[in-house]
């Protein structure tokens, strides 16, 4: 983003998810329970949810979805207040009509932009807004009575008026992508409206920054009734337009009436108005009791793919309604999510940014199971041909990058003054030379064929995109009077300084090389370019660092309040720099601390930072006291975040850091509650995916931890650090002894010796527990150490 001092279409989507890695291991025997003694498998994806079984409260995931539910009773003003509905295209979020004596059903898309590369990404290729409804009462707003119920992805609740009430029920259904908007009056209402009110087609960040020379916004829409559907059609300037429908029917008796409302986009034809026509009728044919079921049951399949609870019921509740707005954000065949994703809202950053926020926003897929929302992976694969061509010339034939800021295809578009950011060229400045955030980017696809082992993630994306990445790098290392190779000066996100040797792209450069060397053994390729990587890995520049700890680069002291962590990459989240590295502790604390020790500049995100690495460094209580600092100061009452303007990356990557607390499996080694904060004396996981595609299930009671339970989907080498004290036992998933030994050479703040290398091949489950203990095998919500009050609006 800006420094704080200023510096559908037919289009194919390419899935990449599909086989697998095997690999094994052995060692030693215990004891035998009763063959019965087992604990489910795994919930597979496509399983159905019995309707008895979703509905009851003895359900773990009703239970702990129901009380995560977001409440209001006093009507939001702002999007920050206000529930959110969304399918990772179309978004709506609803609050009070400023000014009106209404409630606004905001309706956004996420595939509608601007198609003018001319004028740049944050302007030409900005994303636009479209409009939004107003529900007009006849008297006057008195009071709101609401739930976002997560379970269901729906919004239900009533609006008293001076005239009567209006009960209603909302939702963005899954697969048709419709807003459908049931309304029941009482006598008193049965008058009330709908309006649609067209937004300005023009770039958000217009209100913000001056307008490059010869940019205009589009013309105004033009509003039609087209057989009982209106439609508000927004030609552009480019060609194509986006279309709004909507239509209003009634349903049985007691005036009950329901808004069903779609939004297609098209370039460069003009074929929206028929697709978004097509989706209302065709939705609008069924009452919103014949809609909602199969919607209903996507989200339950959803939810049921993990499970996760401890006993802080306020982050406890953060974190399932993280999980809700990550699915109605993000899909695999979806735009990679902008700032704000498909809730569009006034924000100077109109676009995809890939110099942090793109990398937080998807890191809680994995843990939690949910790689169906990857849309990095897929498109930085279908895509790949623009992370060439944004290179200079010279560059692109064997080379890669990505720019700060693209459009959904990562398009950048022409420099221009406040348009947006190029990839730049390192000791080259302008355009600035931001060059690693591709590489960082490949991280996160990484991290899904880690937490899969499937091959083809890593052959066809990883490797012939980081080579690329890496490729642009070598281009520019020079050779030192100190034998050393050496980067020209670059930029360090954001902060404000280039440097050579930056740590952000030296901790980037030395992690691809890493990466590649051990991709290339994985497949087999013998790629002529290997000497090379090997040669960096052992003559690159060291790590800047001072008195301070680590540096932005060299003769660059980190010397003001910044809200990145770049500089500290190595440390979190490429882990190439890590507390089970005695040597590096004290530059690891030593640099945490002076990061967070600036206020002045310190953003959200920079607390989600600090807690997942204190959770590196085992530390509970203080990622705790980190998260904590998140929801007092940045957190608003719908757990949405906001800077200068909305950004979502900040409360999805506090997800993450508390997946750090509750396991980490960097390294090769899984480790089962590593951070958990002292006054947590329970907690419970299920179907946690880690690094080597184990689904991690665990519950830890009364301050011990009682079982472990990993089943792997691929057979790679197992190694886990149980946290189990004394002798334990190793079972299958029908209560037979499984070989395992002690794991010689994976140190850090294991204090129990509790690190087990098993022999577990694909398909098998072991079930850890110690000797002679038989716990009942049940996963379900802990109990919370104190009330805490609902997020949304609960208060009177």
């Amino acid at each position: 983003m800006d420094t704080p001092n200023g510096t559908s279409s037919g289009t194919s989507r390419r899935a990449v998810l599909g086989g697998a890695l095997a690999a094994g291991a052995a060692g030693a025997v215990g004891l035998a329970p009763p063959p019965a003694y087992a604990l489910p498998a795994p919930v597979p994806a496509s399983a159905p949810v019995p309707a008895s079984e979703s509905r009851s409260r003895r359900d773990p995931w009703h239970e702990v979805l129901s009380d995560a539910d977001l409440v209001w009773r006093t009507m939001p003003k702002t999007w920050y207040e206000g529930p959110f509905l969304g399918n990772a295209l179309l978004g709506s979020g609803i609050y009070a009509e400023p000014g009106r004596n209404a409630v606004r059903f905001n309706v956004q898309h996420s595939e509608v932009q601007d198609h003018r590369p001319e004028f740049g990404s944050l302007f030409g290729l900005a994303r636009l807004p479209i409009g939004w409804f107003t529900l007009e009462p006849v008297g006057r707003i008195t009071g709101v009575d609401w739930r976002l119920g997560l379970h269901d992805a729906e919004l239900t609740g009533t609006i008293t008026t001076e005239a009567g009430t209006l009960a209603l029920r909302a939702m963005v259904h899954n697969a048709r992508s419709v807003l459908a908007v049931e309304i029941v009056p009482s006598a008193g209402e049965r008058g009330f409206r709908w309006a649609f009110h067209p937004a300005e087609a023009i770039s958000p960040r217009a209100a913000f920054k001056p307008l490059p020379a010869g940019y205009a916004g589009n013309p105004p829409a033009t509003v039609a009734n087209h057989g009982g559907v209106r439609a508000a059609v927004q030609p552009l300037l480019a060609g194509g337009q986006h279309v709004t429908a909507w239509r209003e029917r009634a349903h049985g008796h007691g005036g009950r009436r329901t808004l069903y409302a779609a939004v297609a986009w098209s370039h460069p034809r003009a074929t929206a108005r028929a697709q978004a026509l097509r989706t209302v009728r065709s939705a609008a044919a069924l009452p919103y009791d014949a809609l909602a079921p199969s919607h209903r049951a996507w989200w339950h399949r959803y939810y049921r793919k993990s499970f996760l609870s401890v006993p802080d019921a306020r982050l406890q509740r953060f974190y399932w309604a993280q999980l809700y707005k990550a699915a109605s954000a993000a899909r695999r065949d979806a735009p990679v999510m902008a700032t704000s994703g498909p809730w569009l809202e006034p924000t100077p950053w109109p676009a995809t940014w890939w110099n942090l926020n793109v990398q937080l926003e998807y890191w809680l897929i994995h843990g939690s199971n949910h790689l169906e929302l990857d849309a990095v992976t897929r498109a930085l694969s279908e895509y790949r041909h623009r992370l060439s061509d944004e290179l200079a010339k010279p560059y692109r034939a064997d080379s890669a990058g990505i720019a700060r800021t693209t459009d959904m295809t990562l398009l950048n578009g022409a420099s221009v003054a406040n348009g947006g950011y190029a990839v730049g060229v390192p000791g080259q400045d302008p355009p600035t030379p931001e060059v690693g955030n591709l590489t960082w980017a490949l991280h996160n696809v990484w991290l899904s064929y880690r937490h899969t082992m499937d091959e083809s993630i890593l052959r066809d994306v990883v490797f012939p995109l980081l080579r690329k990445a890496v490729t642009y790098y070598l281009h520019f290392l020079t050779p030192g009077r100190d034998g050393r190779l050496h980067l020209p000066a670059t930029f360090s996100p954001e902060y404000g300084v280039n440097a050579p040797d930056c740590n952000y792209d030296l901790m980037l450069l030395r992690w691809g090389c890493s990466t590649l060397l051990d991709a290339a053994e994985t497949l087999g390729v013998r790629d002529a370019l290997a000497p090379r990587w090997r040669e960096v890995l052992a003559r690159l520049a060291p790590y800047p660092t001072d008195a301070n700890g680590f540096m932005i680069g060299a003769g660059v002291p980190f010397a003001k309040s910044h809200r990145h962590y770049s500089h500290m990459l190595a440390v979190y989240p490429l882990y190439e720099v890590t507390w089970d590295q005695p040597e590096h502790r004290a530059l690891i604390e030593k640099s945490l601390n002076h990061w967070v020790g600036f206020e002045g500049a310190l953003q959200g995100y920079t607390f989600t930072g600090a807690a997942s690495m204190s959770a590196q460094m085992g530390r509970g209580d203080d990622a705790l006291k980190y998260l904590g600092e998140l929801m007092a100061r940045y957190i608003q009452p719908n757990t949405m975040y906001k800077e200068s303007g909305p950004v979502i990356e900040t409360p999805l990557s506090a997800a993450q850091s508390l997946h750090d607390m509750v396991c980490q499996s960097w390294g090769g080694v899984i480790r089962v509650f590593p951070a958990l904060p002292g006054s947590w004396r329970a907690a419970a996981l299920r179907d946690f995916r880690t690094q080597g595609a184990f689904l991690l299930s665990a519950v830890r009671e009364e301050g011990r931890t009682r079982w472990v339970r990993l089943h792997s989907e691929a057979g790679a080498p197992c190694v886990v650090r149980h946290g189990i004290e004394g002798p334990v036992e190793v079972r299958d998933a029908h209560g037979r002894p499984l070989r395992y030994e002690r794991a010689a050479g994976h140190g850090g703040h294991d204090r129990t010796g509790g690190t087990l290398r098993i022999a577990l091949r694909k398909g098998e489950t072991a079930l850890i527990t110690a000797r002679g203990d038989r716990p009942g095998l049940t996963v379900g919500p802990v109990t919370a150490n104190a009330p805490a009050p609902r997020w949304g609006l609960p208060d009177a």
